[in-house]
């Protein structure tokens, strides 16, 4: 089969080389699936740089998303359409994957096999984030850095589903334009306008009830400015390359939450509630209240521009390698 490896750390780019290797066998409590669609996750990029925090024996083939028909292995029927994360090495980016069968979960039909291979990281860390450790409620306003991304896009659509007021804040007028198309109430382009004035204006002063951040840098410090009262921060990644030192007396003197989250956690600590969140993320697939965000598709052999684009931060939604 044919499969993206790296060989040695670096930009996709460079290091990823396609090659001809033999196609896996699954070993117990495994499938292999033939891929369908990967979609490309910023973790990738982390994973041919060596900055990700797994760091895979060399070689090994990237992508941490998929969506596949299983071919052989227990526990899942040949033929199911499966959404999930691959085990590496033998990820995403290739003709066939292998996934542990706890990790493979049924693709909505609602969904073609692009948006479905986009729904399960993007969307679980959502729903995580803002109904497990947020609690966002309805009416409560929301802000979403990053908001035309994969991870910003998918938040977007979560909040508007849990009857929050949604804040967009993007980089560029083509995202600004994305991130209204998704039903924001507010978008703020942080190129043009302060985006801290403008939520202390849109909210009255009061600020917002919850912030979802997978930016992190001048984003972080920006939302301790215009959080309001009770308010949560919920830290999910540092896209921006700077990893904020929050001032924990601001914390105490203005009353709000700093919660971290490490969706992958859970699925040592409760695997159950992956199941939970995903019935729940299929349900609001079929309702058509959530519609993963494709960006752009692509063959297998252009996979590394793929990567290049979203690690330069020029892309929206999820690009997606489809077969």
């Amino acid at each position: 089969m044919k499969a993206w490896q790296l060989h040695e750390h670096g930009e996709p780019a460079e290091v990823l080389k396609l090659v001809d290797v033999p196609t896996p066998e699954p070993g117990p409590g495994q499938v292999l699936v033939r891929v369908r669609a990967a979609a490309l996750n910023f973790p990738d990029v982390l994973l041919c740089r060596g900055q990700y925090q797994v760091r895979p024996p060399l070689p090994f083939t990237p992508g941490v998303e998929l969506c596949g028909e299983v071919v052989s292995g227990d526990g899942i029927d040949v033929g199911t359409r499966v959404i999930g994360t691959p085990a590496l090495p033998h990820g995403a980016l290739a003709e066939y994957a292998l996934m542990s069968v706890a990790d493979a979960f049924s693709a909505p039909d609602s969904l073609d096999d692009a948006a479905a291979a986009s729904l399960h990281i993007a969307y679980q860390t959502g729903w995580f984030g803002l109904h497990r450790r947020a609690k966002l409620q309805p009416g409560e306003t929301l802000l979403v850095h990053a908001a035309a991304g994969g991870v910003g896009s998918a938040a977007v659509q979560l909040g508007r589903a849990a009857g929050a007021r949604v804040i967009a804040v993007v980089g560029g007028e083509e995202k600004a334009q994305v991130a209204a198309g998704l039903g924001a109430d507010l978008v703020i382009d942080r190129h043009a306008r302060d985006f801290i004035a403008e939520v202390k204006e849109f909210t009255g002063g009061t600020g917002v009830d919850v912030v979802y951040d997978p930016v992190g840098g001048d984003a972080y410090t920006g939302s301790a400015r215009c959080i309001a009262f009770e308010g949560r921060i919920v830290v999910v990644g540092f896209a921006g390359g700077t990893v904020p030192t929050p001032g924990l007396n601001h914390a105490l003197v203005k009353n709000y939450s700093i919660l971290g989250l490490h969706w992958g956690l859970y699925k040592q600590h409760d695997l159950g509630l992956l199941t939970t969140a995903h019935e729940e993320l299929v349900r609001l697939a079929d309702a058509a209240q959530i519609t993963p965000l494709v960006g752009g598709t692509m063959p297998l052999d252009e996979a590394p521009a793929g990567l290049t684009r979203l690690g330069a931060g020029q892309s929206v939604g999820r690009l997606v390698v489809v077969a």
